[in-house]
């Protein structure tokens, strides 16, 4: 039997930024910074499907969850001088930051169910298919 998660760079990231800001001043710092480095991103790393962020004002954290087509998307926030920049202002300002980078592992029926479904990740468009035909 195949191995029930197969790991494929290829097929998309989430990455994922917790900001623990502890105050509400620091908090507020951070969400004007992720947004204007956010419009830079867009308009300079290739591979961005989007980015939200949530907040809990109640913690003072932020969390930055963004979508990219592949690995080699990720690797392009290098290359957007905003967020090379931006990526120095938290500890400057004594906040906490934790990322991490998910990979895509296999399709949901396969890792629930072990089904011996084609890996299709949401991160990439669907096979065209003809109406009316079956999955």
């Amino acid at each position: 039997m195949p191995p029930l998660l197969e790991p494929d760079p290829g097929l998309g990231q989430v990455v994922i930024t917790r900001f623990e800001c502890g105050t509400l001043p620091k908090l507020v710092a951070m969400l004007i910074l992720h947004r204007r480095v956010k419009r830079s991103v867009r308009r300079n790393a290739r591979g961005l499907i989007g980015v939200r962020t949530v907040v809990d004002r109640r913690r003072r954290t932020m969390l930055s969850i963004s979508l990219w087509q592949d690995l080699d998307s990720v690797y392009s926030m290098g290359n957007v001088p905003d967020h090379v920049a931006a990526a120095r202002v938290p500890g400057s300002l004594g906040v906490g930051t934790a990322s991490g980078v998910f990979c895509f592992v296999g399709d949901w029926r396969r890792v629930m169910f072990h089904s011996p479904s084609t890996p299709r990740s949401p991160l990439h468009p669907l096979p065209s298919r003809t109406i009316g035909k079956e999955d």
